[in-house]
């Protein structure tokens, strides 16, 4: 900012928080003081002062040790005599402890590829640039107490806080002065009917009626009817959409406002996975856009509900283990291969950590314990391991809110895009609405095959509504022959097709369940159980109607929870509580729930 620059009457509006927009502004000050024009000090202080009114604007003073500072401070506690401006003493933290300096200078030097015994311009010229007490800055600025005393001042007059819990939906526009629980209701009915036809079974009208109770007394209408309108855009402009994915695929309201295209019925979906009132949190639709046109979706929200209103999610890339010991061997200065063949004892185990690496590898403990030097490298690698070593825009996260999103969360620019300064997990704890725009090239290469079976053969197909028991496409999965088929595609699920010889749309379902880290080791009794070299055991017979068409195998999360339910008498909203505490691995709250399980 600059004097010509700044808007009165913005100011007189935004009076509260003028105080931290001051301290920017002041920086000159000190300039003027260092280089010897105190009439220039003077003037722009009092300038200052008239601007943002009296008991809005202080001078301030720092004192890191650094022999500029104190010159400075005598100017400044001169101009608050002469002025009546008064004083406020600050600290400029960087960490917290005064012995993690060093930890500093190496970060600087991680960041800068300079190493520590090299000059950098970007050094501290102290270690006083941590987060002092109170009794210690009222020792450094022993003649001005009332500099300290108005820290308090200050932080009286933010207002700030962060509120948690409580859902900031955007405003959705209802059209013709309906309300908005009567026109999704109204939305829902419509699809239900052009789903499953005029008169739908009471099956789906009380399934669709629960929801509908759920969803509305939990405050999430206005998410499906912001859902529901972008994707309506896309397919009304031509943008491929996915048919859906996640816990989300298990409603029928979704599926009914054409959310998702999976039928939650046919397939045993179940809504409590997603949403129910025993798991008070968000919903979470992620939705599939055609790579190449996903933004032009992104600007359709911006455009509707505000480009202030609207911003990208940041993400932070951290220092894992063995990162983290090259990082730091580099700038300490220390030979490549003496930090390399450190890194390598680090074994590659998934979330390992250094401390782990201690006690799991006897080599790399003995490599720790065989020389101070590596020693010392290791326990500062220690010391900087998981801190955020890049920030970056999240690949699908967007955040929508009601008021301006500044209101909410601090900004940053990212390249071209205005992303929250804080991750999705913070976003979501303020209940702050927080939405997946997935781009998959997958989509893109449908609607080009699609577009050339249209030049070259004359037909449109719907990929929406192509028969699932095609012989000859099982025939192709069975070969392997899935190059270019998304997740189908990789030399170790074409080599388990081979061997399951799938002749259903649910063992592809499980295959693609079944092949990610964990439940992998299932595969090969899923398959000797389904070609019947194997009996299928179902552990139980009230299991047998859960897991018959899996062969006795637990693939899915929705298994888990009509399994709680079904042996347990768990209430499906229960069932998921204990769903999600096995998916987080979070081993107290399993304790917590064991005694229920067993009574």
């Amino acid at each position: 900012y600059t004097k010509p620059r700044i808007d009165r009457e913005l100011l007189e509006k935004h009076h509260e928080g003028l105080v931290a927009l001051s301290a920017c502004l002041a920086g000159e000050i000190p300039k003027y003081i260092a280089n010897g024009e105190y009439l220039k000090a003077k003037e722009t202080a009092l300038w200052y002062s008239a601007l943002f009114g009296e008991g809005n604007y202080y001078l301030e003073m720092q004192n890191h040790g650094i022999p500029e500072q104190l010159i400075v401070n005598d100017g400044i506690i001169r101009l608050s005599n002469e002025t009546g401006i008064p004083l406020v003493a600050t600290n400029d933290v960087h960490y917290v402890n005064c012995e993690d300096s060093y930890i500093q200078k190496i970060l600087i030097c991680i960041a800068t590829n300079h190493t520590v015994d090299e000059e950098n311009s970007l050094e501290f010229e102290s270690d006083n640039f941590y987060l002092k007490s109170e009794d210690e800055m009222r020792a450094l600025f022993s003649k001005t107490q009332e500099a300290i005393d108005n820290t308090q001042k200050i932080a009286d007059m933010c207002n700030f806080d962060f509120e948690f819990g409580n859902t900031k939906l955007p405003n959705f526009v209802v059209p013709d002065g309906k309300s908005h629980y009567d026109y999704f209701r109204e939305k829902c009915y419509a699809g239900l009917k052009q789903r499953y036809g005029e008169n739908p079974d009471n099956l789906y009208i009380e399934r669709l009626e629960y929801e509908l109770s759920v969803i509305s007394n939990m405050g999430y209408v206005d998410y499906f009817l912001i859902v529901a309108d972008f994707i309506q855009y896309a397919r009304d402009h031509g943008i491929p959409v996915g048919p859906g994915r996640g816990s989300g695929a298990g409603s029928i309201c979704a599926y009914c406002m054409g959310i998702t295209n999976i039928d939650p019925i046919k397939y045993n979906l179940i809504f409590e996975r997603f949403l129910n009132p025993d798991r008070v949190s968000m919903p979470d639709i992620d939705v599939d856009f055609c790579y190449e046109r996903r933004q032009e979706v992104i600007d359709y929200v911006i455009d509707k509900y505000g480009s202030d209103h609207v911003a990208q999610i940041i993400t932070f890339g951290t220092m894992a283990a063995r990162a983290a010991i090259r990082d730091v061997g580099r700038a300490m200065g220390m030979p490549y291969a003496t930090v390399d063949n450190v890194a390598k004892k680090i074994p590659r185990t998934l979330g390992i950590t250094i401390e782990k690496a201690l006690e799991e590898s006897e080599e790399f403990k003995a490599l720790y314990e065989s020389d101070e030097k590596i020693k010392d490298l290791i326990n500062t690698a220690k010391s900087v391991e998981g801190m955020p070593r890049n920030s970056s825009t999240h690949a699908a996260g967007i955040v929508i809110t009601d008021r301006p999103v500044s209101d909410y969360v601090p900004l940053a620019k990212n390249d071209e895009s205005v992303v929250t300064q804080f991750t999705m997990t913070t976003i979501e704890e303020l209940g702050l609405l927080k939405m997946d725009f997935l781009g998959l090239i997958t989509l893109s290469m449908i609607q080009d095959t699609l577009a050339l079976i249209k030049k070259n053969h004359g037909f449109d197909l719907d990929i929406g509504h192509i028969p699932l028991d095609d012989k000859k496409t099982y025939e192709l999965f069975s070969k392997g022959l899935t190059v270019g088929v998304f997740q189908f595609e990789s030399a170790g699920m074409q080599k388990y097709l081979r061997e399951l010889n799938p002749t259903c749309i649910e063992d592809l379902i499980a295959m693609n369940a079944l092949y990610r880290p964990g439940p992998l080791e299932q595969v090969p009794r899923f398959i000797r159980c389904k070609n019947g070299v194997e009996e299928i055991n179902c552990y139980h017979p009230d299991l047998e109607p859960i897991l018959k068409e899996t062969y006795g195998v637990i693939v899915y999360q929705e298994q888990v929870m009509q399994i709680t339910s079904a042996l347990a008498g768990f209430s499906l909203g229960q069932a998921d509580i204990l769903r999600r505490a096995m998916g987080k691995k979070k081993a107290k709250e399993l304790d917590s729930m064991r005694e229920d399980f067993i009574k």
